[in-house]
């Protein structure tokens, strides 16, 4: 079926608020997709950072197979299983802090903040939360409160839940110093919310729908001792940024700082739903038997999955590959940046980049319709790509880890050809 019919059939299906693209995916392969019209694309979305393994890797397929014939869902909290027993058991082990760790499953990344969010209002007896500005969270209710971008994640849903509160993150591009971020924090702490009410403070490491925007090391350890002086917990969202992604198995690790919680989700799985928050155990078992779970929660297929996407990562380097892939889409946006003055900055860490685009070289003009138009010139030409940042003006790449040198080398070959195409049309 062509995708034009399938376009209208989701129009007249599917609830308007479901924001998608025209891609419609029939078969995919590591970072290969082929769609409905026998379209092959290559894939630097990676569903989201959550192919971080590639599309269908053996290991992964082979170890849901094996799962599915014994059983694919029983309820932990009614038959419980080893396997959730030894994932906990691997990312209590390597999750950043040398400290007891205890962990929970449950299946998007949302749940897996709204619990960290709950562990941390239990263990403290306090209510407030901090974000920043920039962040993403979910798009439940309190996942969207956190949120710092309100279109299209805000706008329109009424009034968000009390005692959650914005700080400014530190943005180079938008002049904003680690010291300024932090003097805005305790500012907040001093005129807005007295810091015996703040449970927790959530931050990415690499804000994902923000934009890419980078942690700088000071800045998260600055954050580590307001918490530790305030009795603060600090929740460290790794839902994007995690499992290899920026060359370390977790964006936190690149400033030596260790959240009290971790959040996981994306990658983790290797396509399969599954979420995670792992963290200090008396935290993590502040709340009372049955305040945590779902009926879904850690379903015995996604967790067969991310024990095989765990060996994949050992056994492959995939941290050293991130590296190897990030250099070298770094290299080349950085020589296209030197041609075209609209890439106003390029920025990442491992295989975590992204290109910012400005008009006519101002940095402090975004330039969205180049954007959008860069994206369309990719997509046509077989490069699917994604947009993000609050100024809608940023191009990331996630291409999976597991991508060969030569399918690199095409994509980039794709995204500097899109770019010329946008900025000189024929």
């Amino acid at each position: 079926m062509e995708s034009k019919q399938l376009i209208e059939r989701r129009k007249a299906a599917v609830a308007r608020g479901v924001g998608t693209r025209d891609i419609y995916a029939v078969r995919a392969e590591n970072a290969e997709l082929w769609t409905a019209e026998g379209r092959r694309m290559l894939d630097f979305a990676a569903g989201i950072a959550v192919n971080n393994t590639g599309h269908r890797h053996p290991r992964v397929i082979e170890a849901v197979q094996r799962q599915m014939q014994d059983f694919t869902h029983t309820c932990f909290h009614v038959a419980p299983y080893e396997s959730y027993v030894a994932l906990a058991e691997r990312l209590n082990a390597l999750t950043p802090g040398d400290f007891a760790k205890k962990t929970m499953f449950a299946t998007t990344g949302a749940e897996a903040v709204e619990n960290a969010v709950k562990m941390a209002r239990a263990f403290t007896g306090r209510s407030g939360v901090i974000a920043f500005n920039g962040a993403f969270h979910g798009r439940t209710l309190l996942g969207m409160a956190l949120t710092g971008k309100v279109a299209p994640y805000k706008a329109g849903f009424g009034a968000m839940p009390p005692e959650i509160h914005h700080a400014i993150f530190p943005n180079a591009m938008a002049g904003v110093s680690v010291a300024q971020a932090i003097a805005h924090l305790e500012t907040l702490l001093a005129s807005s919310i007295d810091p015996r009410r703040v449970a927790a403070i959530v931050v990415e490491p690499v804000q994902g729908e923000g934009g890419f925007n980078f942690a700088p090391p000071e800045f998260l350890a600055a954050l580590r001792r307001i918490c530790d002086s305030h009795g603060i917990v600090l929740i460290g969202d790794e839902i994007q940024a995690g499992m290899a992604r920026t060359g370390r198995m977790f964006g936190f690790q690149h400033s030596g700082v260790a959240p009290d919680l971790v959040t996981m989700a994306k990658g983790l799985a290797g396509g399969f739903p599954l979420s995670a928050v792992t963290g200090r155990a008396e935290i993590v078992d502040a709340p009372a038997p049955g305040g945590l779970g779902g009926t879904y929660a850690g379903n015995p297929l996604a967790i067969a999955a991310a024990l095989a996407v765990l060996e994949v990562i050992e056994d492959e380097d995939l941290c050293a590959r991130a590296e190897e892939i990030g250099s070298a889409i770094r290299a080349r946006l950085q020589k296209l940046a030197g041609s075209f003055p609209a890439i106003g900055d390029v920025r990442g860490l491992g295989a975590m980049n992204a290109f910012e685009l400005v008009q006519a070289g101002d940095r402090s003009q975004p330039d969205a319709q180049l954007t959008a138009a860069i994206v369309a010139e990719a997509e046509a030409r077989g490069l699917i790509l994604l947009s993000c940042g609050t100024r809608y003006n940023v191009i990331r790449l996630l291409p999976p880890l597991t991508i060969p040198d030569a399918q690199l080398s095409e994509a980039l070959e794709i995204l500097e050809a899109a770019i010329e195409a946008a900025l000189v049309p024929a």
